[in-house]
């Protein structure tokens, strides 16, 4: 088995593992699963892919057949996600996934990442216990809309780095971005932030979307930030907001 770096030609056998590894995975039906693939793995889509410098597609090859993919990115912030990771069906049981999952973190980290998110549909069982089973440690939840429909997708971040993560703010303050903890935002999640490591003091948030800080809620309950538009619907509801 050879993972190397995906290809222009490998765009085809891409959106065909996908395909086949939703309909096995996923309890989504035929046409969220076409839309779902031609929203994420349109072909110009992915030739933008495999052109970000920041975004990292990997492929499993067997006896010259690509049998697998993962999808992640890592971010300026230090933080790498992996987005996705689809073996065939056919060839599952095969170490392809761990194979993957390995050099795949391996990359990131050579990238800069300093801690791994992973993500995963609430109802891919056998996706939550791969996560569980290398230590990921589930912080929150997620929603993604898949052709129109939402869907909960639970969040792991590597047991090592579920506490805080230093940043270092303009003006050279110190604040620390919580990952145990995250609200979900209408493109991302939203972490508190906190002045000190005890978490004694909130400083504002952090958009996981566009690594914005200081976005501030206000007497409703509503995070907004103003660099993406990321947000977080009011907890507390009044007219204003119907």
């Amino acid at each position: 088995m050879d993972i190397r770096t995906a290809e222009p030609a490998d765009r085809p056998a891409i959106r065909d593992i996908a395909r086949r590894s939703l309909e096995a995975s996923y309890s989504l039906g035929p046409h969220a699963i076409i839309g779902a693939i031609e929203e994420w793995y349109e072909e110009d889509r992915l030739s933008e892919t495999l052109g970000d410098d920041h975004c990292l597609l990997l492929v499993a090859e067997m006896d010259g057949q690509v049998v697998g993919f993962s999808e992640s990115e890592y971010t300026d912030s230090g933080e790498g996600n992996i987005w996705w990771l689809h073996v065939d069906p056919a060839y599952r049981g095969k170490g392809i996934g761990s194979a993957l999952f390995d050099a795949t973190e391996q990359r990131l980290h050579e990238m800069g990442a300093s801690h791994l998110h992973g993500r995963v549909l609430a109802d891919n069982v056998e996706g939550n216990a791969f996560y569980e089973d290398r230590d990921f440690q589930k912080v929150g939840e997620e929603t993604v809309e898949i052709n129109g429909r939402t869907h909960t997708e639970n969040l792991y971040v590597e047991a090592d780095h579920t506490g805080m993560t230093e940043v270092t703010l303009d003006d050279g303050t110190l604040v620390y971005v919580s990952h145990e903890e995250a609200d979900t935002g209408s493109l991302d999640a939203f972490h508190p932030v906190y002045t000190d490591e005890d978490a004694g003091e909130r400083y504002g948030y952090f958009c996981a979307n566009c690594e914005t800080l200081a976005n501030a809620m206000d007497a409703m309950g509503r995070i907004e930030c103003d660099n993406c538009g990321n947000v977080r619907k009011p907890t507390r509801w009044d007219a204003a907001y119907l």
